[in-house]
Parts: structure tokens; C-alpha cells; sequence
């Protein structure tokens, strides 16, 4: 099973820039997508519901916003769109997809870099998904949460460590927040599984040839239940291409849907 994550950064900017002709040379089983920042009416173009997939978008209210999408190769049994709570559901940051064994979840958790009043909104936010997470992971089916993150775990995950300890995205307790679902909680960033590696980033200012440098971010992970987390064989971060200020990661497990 193949699986993508890709904060697109505008589902139909990363359209433009050759996102589903790359995505169509992939074979993914199922692609999450965040920050689609696209009304329904704005998706009607047969290149959004690429062939072999049956796909899913929750838009936010407001335009230009947010959003998440799926798409999945295999049809699931149950579909959960929202949590059924703001700011989750009228910003369209959730997605769940439920199959007979594995539910896979697109996610994408605000950023707080724009100043005190967004990053105190979204530390609210981290404090009120943790019922949800432990939820998954009590249920009887493994988990996989696609999600642009919005944080770095450790110094390994971005360039600029120091010079970043005290900015939204590396604060000590965002950081914390991570250690808690993996040490407390049991959640596993199965990239780290296989892939031990420093410079490992899916996310790049647009300033200073940050890119051309990879002086980037780690902030899309994938986080699994333990039992799927074992099934992990390989991780992949797709750079040939700018299709948005992230670039997607895919991961291959030995699972069938």
C-alpha cells in the first residue's frame, strides 16, 4: 500500500505546476492532500478527480482557506468528513476514510507563525485533538494521519534549529505535544522508521533560495498506530518539482486495503 501526503498550497496552484501528472506516474493506493484553499464550485475540472480514484474534498467556509482531500483507489466502508467542531469542520481540516482494517485521515493543524493571536489558536486546537487521537488508536482498525503538522519534532527535522527555538512551528512545547503522542500516546512517525537521515525536509521558505539550499522544515509526517507502523518498508520525498512551498511524501507499507 502506497500512500502520499502533500499540503498542495492551493490545490489548483499545485494543479498548474504538474501535481496530478506526477501523481498520475506514482500509482498511489490513496493521496492526502491539506491547503486546498478551493470552494466545490472551484473544483469542477475533471483533472481534480484524477482517473482511478474516488475522491473527497472538505472545503472551508472561508475562500481561499485551508481545506483537505482525499483520494483513495480503493472505495472505503465509511467516510468522516469534520469532527464535528469548529474551527476543524468550517475550515474543512479533517478527513477520514474508514476501510475493513486501516483508517487514513488527512489532517492539517494551523499554523501559528502569522503572531501570538494565531499561535494561540492553534496550541487550543492541539490541546482539543488529543481525545480525538486517542480515540483512534483505541479503536479496533490501525490508523495512518496524513497531516501538515506545523511542527518540527527534533533539531534533526529542520536546518535552522537554533535560530528557530523560539518561533511557532520548533517551540519547546509544540515540541512536547509531539513527544506526548509518541511516548505517552503511542503514535509512531514511521518516516523515522526508515529513514534516520538529517536534511530530510518537505517544507521551504520561499525567501533566500531556501529551497535551492535546503535550508527546509520537516513538517508533513505521518503519523500510524504501532501494528501498521511495523509494516513499514519505504519513505520517499519527491523534489524534482516545485508543486507548492512543500513537496509530497510518500510512503509504502505492507498492507493491502
Amino acid at each position: 500500500m502506497k500512500v502520499v501526503t502533500f499540503n498542495a498550497n492551493g490545490i489548483r496552484s499545485a494543479a498548474s505546476k504538474g501535481f496530478f501528472e506526477w501523481l498520475s506516474s506514482v500509482d498511489a493506493d490513496v493521496v492526502c492532500v491539506q491547503e486546498t484553499r478551493a470552494k466545490p464550485d472551484q473544483l469542477k475540472a475533471e483533472q481534480f478527480f484524477p482517473d482511478g480514484y474516488h475522491c473527497w474534498y472538505n472545503s472551508a467556509e472561508r475562500p481561499g482557506y485551508a481545506g483537505t482531500a482525499i483520494f483513495s483507489k480503493v472505495e472505503p466502508n465509511d467516510v468522516v468528513i469534520g469532527l464535528g467542531w469548529d474551527p476543524v469542520d468550517d475550515e474543512g481540516r479533517w478527513i477520514q476514510l474508514d476501510f475493513k482494517d486501516v483508517s487514513i485521515v488527512s489532517f492539517y493543524l494551523p499554523s501559528g507563525s502569522a503572531g501570538d493571536e494565531k499561535q494561540v489558536r492553534k496550541e487550543a486546537l492541539m490541546a482539543r485533538m488529543l481525545p480525538e487521537f486517542d480515540r483512534l488508536s483505541r479503536q479496533q482498525r490501525e490508523t495512518i494521519i496524513c497531516a501538515d503538522w506545523n511542527i518540527c519534532h527534533k533539531e534533526i527535522d529542520l536546518k535552522n534549529w537554533r535560530s528557530n527555538r523560539k518561533n511557532s512551528g520548533f517551540l519547546p512545547n509544540e515540541r512536547e505535544w509531539l513527544d506526548d503522542l509518541f511516548d505517552n500516546r503511542g503514535w509512531v512517525d514511521v518516516f523515522r522508521r526508515v529513514n534516520p537521515d538529517a536534511e530530510q525536509y518537505t517544507w521551504w521558505s520561499n525567501r533566500g533560495q531556501a529551497r535551492a539550499k535546503n535550508v527546509g522544515w520537516r513538517l508533513d509526517y505521518m503519523l500510524t498506530t504501532p501494528g501498521i507502523a511495523q509494516t513499514v518498508v519505504d519513505a520517499s520525498i519527491y523534489t524534482d518539482q516545485k508543486l507548492s512551498d512543500h513537496a509530497p511524501l510518500t510512503m509504502t507499507f505492507d498492507w493491502e486495503l
